[in-house]
């Protein structure tokens, strides 16, 4: 899955002013924390720009951690509840997004994904998305969030071992 001298780049995603809009980037600083590796680098990104998209290039596999939308019957799932995880391929949410649908913050994965088609990157870039339920303007998570977190936290490692496992198995090109 990854070719162990390639770099994994694991990115948090979300506006930390907006409640649950924050998840993203508050699983990413307990990751760096928690879950150190030479070839993975953590990249906070926060609401972020079109600079993601150049900043992504360098990096055979990427995991974009943010707050996501899917209360709805949407590639991601038949309707998640808050604090609930899926990790889904990027490229798997273009056939059926209509509207800035997914992301809960102004630069959504939709516009990632059509920069992504664009630009042609080689990279293979999954989601992480946490289904959110408030992100109204304030600090901190919702009640459901907060009691969700270990969760969360531990799917994510579990899905960044698994690849970094598999990079180790695998043969180098």
């Amino acid at each position: 899955m990854l070719n162990s001298s390639k770099r994994f780049a694991v990115i948090g995603l979300g506006n930390t002013l907006r409640k649950d809009d924050g998840i993203g980037i508050i699983v990413l600083e307990s990751l760096l924390k928690s879950l150190k590796h030479p070839q993975i680098d953590y990249l906070n990104f926060g609401i972020a720009s079109f600079d993601v998209v150049h900043r992504m290039e360098k990096y055979e596999l990427i995991l974009l951690i943010d707050g996501i939308d899917g209360s709805t019957a949407l590639t991601t799932g038949a309707g998640l509840k808050p604090g609930e995880l899926k990790i889904f391929e990027l490229k798997d949410i273009s056939y059926h997004l209509k509207g800035p649908a997914l992301s809960t913050h102004e630069f959504d994965l939709k516009s990632l994904f059509e920069l992504y088609k664009r630009f042609e990157l080689k990279s293979k870039i999954y989601v992480a998305g946490i289904q959110v339920k408030d992100v109204s303007y304030g600090e901190g998570l919702s009640p459901e969030l907060k009691m969700h977190l270990d969760q969360i936290l531990q799917g994510i490692s579990r899905y960044i071992n698994k690849v970094l496992s598999a990079s180790q198995e695998s043969p180098q090109e």
